[in-house]
């Protein structure tokens, strides 16, 4: 399924908005992490319709990429 670019745009800000409120990030900073994660490629991608999950389950997976990162780069330094 292919969706539309309006829906995407606003599933992309619903998904910012939420990961801020879960990260206790400023909406800068959320909006910086958003568009340079996997998730957003996904999204944007039609990839999986990622598009049709909750905003707030796409906030938890976004979250869980960013821990995945940071353990592989903790690893490096082992």
């Amino acid at each position: 399924m292919i969706a539309n670019r309006t829906l995407i745009g606003h599933k992309c800000n619903n998904v910012i908005k939420a990961y801020a409120e879960l990260a206790g990030v400023s909406l800068r900073e959320a909006f910086d992490i958003y568009y340079k994660s996997n998730l957003y490629k996904e999204i944007s991608g039609g990839i999986s319709d990622m598009h049709c999950r909750s905003d707030g389950y796409l906030a938890e997976e976004l979250v869980l990429e960013l821990s995945r990162i940071k353990g592989a780069q903790n690893e490096q330094y082992l």
